[in-house]
């Protein structure tokens, strides 16, 4: 059996930046165990399998060791390969996953812009597994179902916080969100998710449902640009629509081929 295979880098402005996803083609879904055994293969944060129905495309995200329920990064993949090489030829795609349900993303010009549900996140107590959990102390902190969320001073904090990850890996959760205003952006943000063995992400779209709704309210204002503190960097263009939000990014191509199946 041979599959199509793309390697996109989201959430990016040029290629090696932004968070890279394997992206496959599917006629059919293959069993869990060969989707799991692919995205080992591809040893990347994200692969996304999508297959074509009549009027949407079911869509599932692995990581090298989990199947994820939402994926931001790998959805934007996905919609830049069926735009630009698998002869999607409306400018807009809904994707149905079996997790999270119908998502959309459009075209517009260069960008690729996802809606996605809001997440509102609570005020919790500074606890002390939380503080050791940074060299520096956040401000504030906030928790979702999924993830926490710690509002840091400034910009500067953001860059160079060290996380001890030992840590933060015993935090209920998938992963916690750093933030704070950013300096030529209206907000920052690093992601750590040793929890599903990924120590920092480079470029996260599914963080940004809970960081939108906090920073438009904090900000007062509905439209706002972001850009992800990682190595690589990522790019965001963002829009609070109170029920749910628009995440907006480019993507580049890096790699195209096939892979073998016995």
């Amino acid at each position: 059996m041979k599959l199509k295979i793309y390697q996109i880098d989201a959430f990016a402005d040029k290629v090696f930046s932004g968070n890279p996803a394997a992206v496959c083609p599917l006629e059919y879904w293959l069993s869990d165990d060969i989707l799991q055994n692919i995205a080992r293969e591809n040893n990347m944060a994200a692969t996304a399998f999508y297959v074509k129905q009549r009027n949407y495309y079911e869509i599932r995200w692995f990581t090298p060791t989990v199947e994820l329920n939402l994926c931001g990064h790998g959805t934007l993949a996905a919609a830049y390969v069926l735009f630009n090489y698998e002869n999607h030829n409306k400018n807009s795609i809904e994707f149905n996953s079996f997790k999270s349900g119908s998502l959309i993303a459009t075209k517009i010009e260069e960008l690729i812009v996802l809606n996605f549900p809001a997440i509102n996140v609570k005020e919790i107590e500074m606890s002390e597994q939380i503080i050791s959990g940074f060299d520096i102390k956040p401000k504030f902190a906030y928790k979702s179902e999924s993830e926490y969320l710690l509002v840091f001073a400034n910009e500067e904090e953001i860059k160079r916080v060290r996380p001890v990850f030992e840590t933060i890996s015993q935090l209920e959760g998938r992963g916690v969100i750093i933030t704070a205003v950013g300096n030529e952006v209206d907000f920052v943000s690093r992601f750590f998710a040793p929890q599903i063995n990924i120590n920092e992400d480079l470029a996260t779209g599914s963080i940004h449902t809970l960081l939108i709704p906090y920073w438009a309210k904090y900000l007062g204002k509905n439209s706002l640009t972001a850009k992800q503190l990682s190595s690589r960097k990522g790019h965001f263009y963002c829009k609070y629509l109170n029920e749910s939000v628009e995440i907006g990014g480019q993507g580049k191509l890096y790699l195209e081929g096939n892979i073998f199946l016995s």
